[in-house]
């Protein structure tokens, strides 16, 4: 803040003049203040339009004119203003008009204990007059009477009373400026109060939550996802997190994935160093050796030996691309457990908020400042403080119809990850200015590329390998009935090779899988064999006709095109060559004379990439690049990525912005202010769950565990007597809301049917499967 002090006389000897240069060095540390002499400038004398104005007149105009706020300092002289004074004033109210809203103070001296009252309250007149026009700090009027007396030798002030009213007027009028500078002060109720403030808890948010709590941060993690079902996309990912060797082929490599799209090189270096030091992240932080995919693992694990890890090999620099994974096991959310006990283990620092969802951010009008958040919790809102930082972590907007329509032209499509991705901080992070960027950018996996069996709204897509799907008698057809894409595509991400460029398959309202009744005796076949389809609503959801004519009917597409695009497909395949998309001919087979069979089928996506723009040390950035004060950012809300994506890489950003967001939002702040509200502090919903959680047990029943699920602690209820397992029941448990949830339901049944824990898992839920089986043998270790 930039002050000029007027001394407002032109005599020789002033204690005005002693106080305010006492007033420049005791307030050095908050203000830079120029002290102005006024001994220079002529008596005021009106004059020609054409003649120049005075220098030294232009000098000082031109001093208040850059300055943020003016200090006055006025004698008395015959119950007035000093004629120099008024007169200084007049030459800056007849051609220049400096003072004009310019936050002015006024402080005065006297030889004896009248003070200056007179002179103060004239030079308020004055100053309030048209043309004039200075914003005067009203009341806090510092008068300093016998003022020979009031300084020590050095020209301080002696009385600490004095002292202490001089700082209580000079604060209020920083305020002043203040308020000048930023605009109208922020007026909150405020119902909590924290350093930090973490909206998410994924992977990225238990990582920023974590890591500000390291640094000395008192916590609030704020998830919309109810009990059993937070962790964002990080559970549901494959938990691979990508790293290399090589800084250097890391950097080649990132860079050609980007291409032709240019990439903020800090942003993109922070990233990658983090990604270079994964091992000793891993050992550092999560307190576990980083197995390496391409090092560690060796035939017979439960994970495949690889070729390659790098997802576009023939990209330079793909050779250094490896996987960390945190044991010789994926798909199972190990990661994010690892990561969710992290942030349980700092319960005294970190509360964790369930069923919550942030509402909008709290910004300062005038300083642009985040200084909280309204939440919704319970169906009231409330505002909670966030002294030094707010992280965004909330995933990114596969499940908000409008902003998916918008970004991804689209008008579904079906998620494959969380539910809770809502894009709720777009729209936060646009409220307070935000750049956005990677809108467009997706990623996508399914059945199919691109493609998932269709689900009723707000439910999970099938992400499955199901061979039968694309060989044989089988193809993929777009709303007009031809094919649109080859079935066999490799994909990667759900991007496949088109015309020289990897895209996600052209995007349809109503596509589905049309095949024969040879095709559909194989599925048949397969279901009797293995008692189970790796989709199990497969065969209930067919549509079936005795003709093509009668199908293209049912599905609501041109007879014409279906026939023939059945018939190109048939010649083809006797060809020898798919001469429309190159599908390999020996995974094609000739339509038979029916019946035939669809199952629709969805556009799908794996997350989003977009949202706002952030920096290398995590910042969100504004429209102009420069960083939001207290804003920081982490995850797949936007997300690094801005054209093919790496898999990992997600993972990877998780933690890598993950910490720099916690660290970064966790650093004292010179522009903090403290705030005093705790209406709503010392909760933490996971915690109080789990510690109330009480399982009453009767005669013969036992109590088992197992924490290989996809979220928190599998609790099963087992009752077995006379040799016989009679019932098993999962009394707590984190599984996802689909596959795992028929695990839930089935597999007791099938232990209890067969009594023994030695069944099938259920199809797609080996992790769920594999959880109760082993909590189900942990109990049963109790049994005498």
């Amino acid at each position: 803040m930039k002050l000029v002090a007027i001394v407002g006389t032109n005599a020789e000897k002033s204690y005005n003049r002693d106080l305010l240069q006492y007033m420049k060095q005791h307030f050095s540390e908050n203000v830079t203040m120029q002290i102005a002499e006024i001994d220079q400038i002529p008596l005021f004398k009106e004059c020609n339009a054409t003649v120049e104005l005075p220098a030294s007149v232009k000098t000082l105009a031109d001093q208040i004119q850059v300055a943020d706020g003016v200090i006055i300092g006025v004698p008395e002289y015959d119950h007035a203003v000093p004629a120099a004074l008024k007169s200084v004033i007049e030459w800056l109210s007849y051609r220049v008009h400096p003072f004009v809203g310019k936050p002015l103070m006024i402080v005065g001296t006297s030889l004896g204990i009248q003070g200056t009252s007179r002179a103060q309250d004239e030079l308020r007149l004055i100053l309030n007059a048209p043309g004039v026009g200075a914003t005067v700090l009203p009341g806090n009027e510092f008068m300093l009477s016998f003022a020979p007396k009031a300084f020590n030798e050095q020209g301080s002030l002696v009385d600490p009373h004095t002292v202490n009213f001089l700082e209580r007027c000079f604060a209020n009028f920083t305020q002043l400026v203040k308020s000048q500078i930023n605009g109208p002060a922020l007026t909150v109720k405020w119902q909590g109060n924290y350093d930090v403030i973490v909206l998410g808890f994924g992977g990225a948010g238990a990582s920023a939550a974590r890591f500000a709590a390291d640094n000395g941060a008192h916590v609030l993690v704020v998830e919309a996802a109810p009990y059993g079902r937070e962790g964002g996309n990080t559970r549901y990912s494959a938990q691979h997190v990508v790293m290399g060797d090589s800084l250097t082929d890391l950097t080649d490599y990132y860079h050609a994935l980007n291409a032709p799209f240019a990439m903020p090189e800090k942003t993109l270096q922070a990233y990658l160093s983090g990604m270079h030091q994964m091992p000793e992240y891993f050992k550092q932080y999560l307190g576990i050796p980083a197995v390496s995919w391409k090092h560690d693992i060796k035939p017979g694990d439960a994970v495949a030996i690889k070729k390659t890890m790098a997802e576009y090999p023939e990209l330079k620099g793909s050779q250094t691309v490896d996987f960390a994974l945190v044991h010789k096991r994926d798909k199972d959310a190990g990661l994010w457990k690892l990561l969710r006990q992290k942030v349980l283990d700092r319960a005294d620092q970190i509360d964790v908020w369930l069923d919550s969802r942030a509402q909008s951010l709290i910004q300062d009008p005038g300083t642009g400042i985040v200084r909280g958040v309204q939440i919704k919790r319970q169906g009231q809102l409330c505002n909670v403080h966030a002294k030094n930082g707010v992280v965004l972590a909330m995933g990114g907007f596969e499940n908000n119809p409008e902003l998916v329509q918008t970004y991804l032209h689209s008008q579904r499509l079906t998620p494959l990850g969380t539910l809770f991705n809502r894009g709720d901080g777009i729209k936060m992070a646009q409220a307070v200015g935000a750049k956005m960027w990677h809108m467009t950018n997706y990623e996508s996996h399914g059945i199919l590329p691109g493609l998932t069996f269709k689900e009723a709204d707000n439910e999970r897509g099938r992400q499955l390998e199901w061979p039968k799907l694309k060989q044989g008698s089988i193809l993929v057809i777009a709303d007009d009935g031809t094919r649109y894409f080859p079935e066999d595509a490799p994909h990667r991400h759900g991007h496949i090779k088109m015309h020289g460029s990897w895209l996600i398959p052209m995007k349809n309202q109503h596509p589905y899988l049309v095949f024969d009744q040879t095709q559909y005796d194989e599925f048949k076949q397969e279901l009797a064999q293995k008692g189970q389809l790796p989709y199990p609503e497969f065969m209930q959801k067919l549509v079936s006709a005795a003709s093509l004519a009668q199908l293209a009917e049912k599905l609501a597409v041109p007879t014409a095109k279906l026939e023939s695009t059945v018939a190109s497909f048939n010649q083809f395949k006797r060809l020898g060559q798919d001469y429309e998309f190159g599908r390999d001919s020996a995974s094609m087979r000739c339509f038979d004379d029916g019946p035939y069979y669809a199952i629709a089928v969805a556009n799908d996506v794996l997350n989003t990439q977009g949202g706002p723009e952030r920096n290398e040390a995590a910042q969100i950035l504004d429209i102009n690049n420069n960083p939001i004060p207290h804003l920081f950012g982490a995850g797949e809300l936007g997300g690094i990525v801005a054209n093919c994506y790496q898999g990992g890489g997600n993972l990877a950003e998780c933690l890598i912005f993950g910490k720099l967001a916690g660290e970064n939002a966790a650093a004292a702040k010179d522009d903090a202010d403290d705030v005093r509200a705790n209406d709503v502090n010392g909760i933490n919903d996971i915690v109080a769950i789990e510690q109330t959680t009480k399982i009453d047990l009767g005669t013969d029943q036992y109590l088992g565990s197992s924490n290989s699920g996809l979220g928190g602690k599998v609790v099963v209820r087992v009752t077995y007597r006379h040799h016989q397992l009679e019932k098993v029941e999962v009394m707590q448990h984190h599984e996802s809301e689909d596959v795992g949830l028929i695990a839930v339901d089935q597999l007791p049944k099938a232990m209890v049917a067969a009594n023994s824990t030695d069944v099938d898992a259920i199809s797609g839920a080996s992790a769920s499967s594999r959880a109760i089986k082993e909590a189900v043998k942990d109990a049963l270790k109790q049994v005498k």
